[in-house]
């Protein structure tokens, strides 16, 4: 039986110490840049900035109304970070995944693997409940690549109270778990494109003026407004009572999560526009919506074809990959050494 560290069992310890506000801001433009692109994971990117640990310390204060200082600032600047990068890189990275999808996901992949060294110190003494845990999380990320690549759908199916709340509750965990995709685990239960076309019917409505737009979808809003508030309080405290009472067992996992997340990057996929009459997103395509889907900003929900790469790619491949772990171990550093300013 495996057993954690003593002081372990008694309270979180802080994977890295204070937290400098510069690496909570880019660890938040990470996670908000991660949420452009389909597959990747916001956690993943807190877990590589070296933040997650506290992150998830934060989060389940507030949700458990115990705002102190340091919880709150700590989000702001995660949020902030996070909120920049999604206004300002929204059109970048839709047509990067456009244009450059195979240089995009190599980048992403850098991006992960280079909080790998961070996570290896973070999770020091191992022992043996680290390396189960790093077990678990690998065989998990498998099984969840095993089903993204047998899954087809367009994330269009029954759309009950309780498939909606659920469909809330897995898009907000999976902002909070590491190697989990928000957008898939919609695909996986049939509700992504309700969601999401509410979503824009909403906006559209508000920006217009049309009230009665808004009401009227309501009654997909409301059941995932409370699911996104059962998944980040749920998740939150789950996982803090895990740090808490497993720690060493936990880190092992978010470590096996991060080092198998690039599993399902693979980058030698083209994107595909679709053609008039093939299906997109659960909808045979017209002449009236062709435009509309075959616009750069649909290219992440773009169906997807694999090649083989040439050997001057891969060489590339291995230079965008490079880049990216630079990035990452870039946040780190420079939060550790240009900020004095810190978060207890």
């Amino acid at each position: 039986m495996t057993t954690d560290s003593p002081h372990s069992k008694t309270d979180i310890q802080p994977i890295a110490g204070r937290v400098p506000i510069v690496r909570a801001f880019l660890g938040g433009m990470l996670m908000g840049l991660a949420n452009l692109v389909p597959g990747v994971s916001g956690g993943t990117m807190l877990v590589a900035a070296g933040i997650y640990d506290r992150f998830i310390q934060a989060i389940a204060s507030v949700t458990r109304m115990r705002l102190t200082k340091d919880a709150v600032q700590l989000l702001a600047v995660i949020v902030l970070g996070a909120g920049l990068a999604i206004g300002g890189g929204a059109n970048g990275v839709s047509l990067a995944l456009a244009e450059a999808r195979w240089q995009t996901y190599c980048v992403f992949i850098g991006l992960t693997l280079g909080g790998v060294p961070a996570m290896l110190a973070f999770c020091k003494p191992f022992c043996r409940s680290t390396w189960l845990g790093a077990l678990v999380g690998v065989l998990v990320m498998a099984a969840l690549v095993y089903l993204q690549g047998q899954s087809h759908g367009g994330g269009s199916g029954g759309s009950g109270w309780l498939l909606l709340v659920m469909g809330g509750a897995a898009g907000a965990g999976a902002m909070i778990l590491p190697g989990v995709s928000g957008a898939y685990l919609l695909l996986l239960l049939g509700q992504y494109r309700t969601i999401v076309d509410s979503i824009r019917e909403t906006v559209s409505a508000a920006s217009s003026g049309n009230f009665a737009g808004v009401v009227a979808q309501l009654h997909v809003l409301v059941p995932v407004g409370v699911g996104v508030l059962i998944g980040i309080v749920g998740v939150s405290n789950l996982l803090r009572l895990a740090l808490q009472r497993a720690r060493n067992f936990t880190m092992g996992i978010l470590l096996g999560l991060l080092v198998a997340a690039p599993a399902g990057l693979w980058p030698y996929k083209h994107a595909q526009r679709p053609g008039l009459g093939e299906l997109f997103e659960g909808a045979v395509v017209t002449e009236q919506t062709l435009a509309e889907v075959q616009d750069p900003s649909h290219a992440k929900d773009w169906p997807e074809q694999l090649f083989t790469p040439t050997p001057v790619q891969v060489g590339l491949s291995v230079l965008f990959i490079a880049a990216g772990a630079a990035v990452t171990l870039g946040v780190s550093i420079m939060g550790n050494r240009l900020d004095t300013r810190k978060i207890d």
